[in-house]
């Protein structure tokens, strides 16, 4: 076994989510949001090569010492995968582990909005599931596609940095697809996805413009497109998504919008009132026919209104969704008061 399974190990054991690792700096884990110190004993430079080195194919350990950055993911047989992001920073060499659980959660099994079914059965259109890094969003969207895979025959393409959960077949067939690996990027491999006869892509992120242009014309075509950005809500998405075009372009981009989102879920994870755990915490905006001439006309701040008076058809907005996890006594005010966009509606608990 390599020795770095055995901190994987023992993170697991106590709770863990991920795993820092960082030259002549003891190793920490994070535990349901927080750092702690898994021990006290520093890892040498030497070591830390070991650690790495054991659990990264040659070809890709050279690359990381050509370009200092690298991104995979490692296997424990029966036990967890792990997304694996080396680089190097002042002190040497480091890494994070991030833990994929190796069983895939079901929608309930997560206790997610049930919108979030009504979301797998659009047909086509591009939805994003957005949050800060940690926050869910790749188990969100597992559990989504393992919905789909369970109740409609569909073809599926997943093009992600790196493969993060593995889906067997059922009544879908499943295609993964990791850049570095089996495409150069994003932008190439959904070019390709787009010739293999999709019923459904999913985008690991939408981080450059390109991939964002051809995620909204796949989802113009006829394909349903799942994608994550790093926002915090519903009106920050479409801004960021249209920001990312030159100022020449965002008229046209606003209409392709306009026409192809479907709906935007938001999610946070935040500290359960026990401290033993985390919950998440949604909002979700789903099409409407004042939708899309909200986005084409860029009143994007009406958008708040379009959720808020649609709540019978699912939506709901995040800060919305902290009151009633405060009500019920999952979380505390002052966690509501961190995580809410408007302070002054929680200011209250922290008073």
């Amino acid at each position: 076994m390599p020795l770095l399974d055995n901190y994987l190990i023992e993170m697991l054991s106590r709770g863990g989510s991920d795993l820092h690792l960082i030259t002549d700096l003891p190793p920490k884990i994070r535990v349901h949001g927080r750092l702690e110190a898994l021990n006290n004993e520093p890892i040498d430079k030497d070591m830390m090569e070991t650690l790495l080195s054991e659990v990264c194919p040659g070809e890709r350990w050279n690359r990381y010492i050509e370009c200092h950055d690298l991104d995979f993911a490692h296997e424990i047989p029966g036990i967890a995968r792990f997304r694996c992001n080396y680089l190097y920073n002042f002190f040497g060499q480091a890494a994070v582990f991030r833990q994929i659980p190796s069983k895939i959660l079901t929608i309930e099994d997560l206790k997610l909005p049930p919108a979030l079914k009504n979301i797998c059965m659009i047909p086509s259109g591009l939805i994003c599931v957005t949050g800060p890094t940690g926050s869910g969003k790749s188990t969100t969207l597992a559990a989504m596609i393992d919905f789909i895979n369970t109740n409609y025959s569909k073809h599926i393409i997943t093009i992600e940095d790196p493969i993060e959960f593995v889906h067997q077949n059922k009544k879908s067939t499943i295609i993964h697809r990791e850049v570095g690996i089996h495409s150069d990027s994003f932008a190439r491999g959904l070019r390709g996805a787009m010739r293999s006869d999709p019923d459904i892509i999913l985008i690991g992120e939408m981080r450059d413009l390109e991939t964002i242009r051809l995620a909204l014309t796949c989802a113009t075509m006829g394909m349903l497109v799942f994608a994550t950005l790093h926002t915090n809500n519903a009106p920050k998405t479409i801004d960021r998504i249209i920001d990312a075009f030159p100022a020449s372009e965002q008229a046209q981009i606003r209409t392709m919008l306009a026409e192809a989102l479907q709906g935007v879920v938001s999610q946070l994870l935040c500290r359960t009132a026990d401290d033993k755990g985390r919950v998440a915490c949604h909002e979700i905006l789903l099409w409407t026919e004042g939708l899309p001439n909200t986005i084409r006309e860029g009143q994007v701040a009406t958008i708040r209104t379009i959720i808020e008076g649609n709540k019978a058809m699912g939506m709901c907005s995040m800060d919305g969704n902290l009151q009633s996890l405060v009500d019920a006594g999952r979380i505390t005010g002052e966690e509501a008061y961190m995580k809410s966009s408007d302070k002054k509606s929680f200011q209250q608990y922290i008073e």
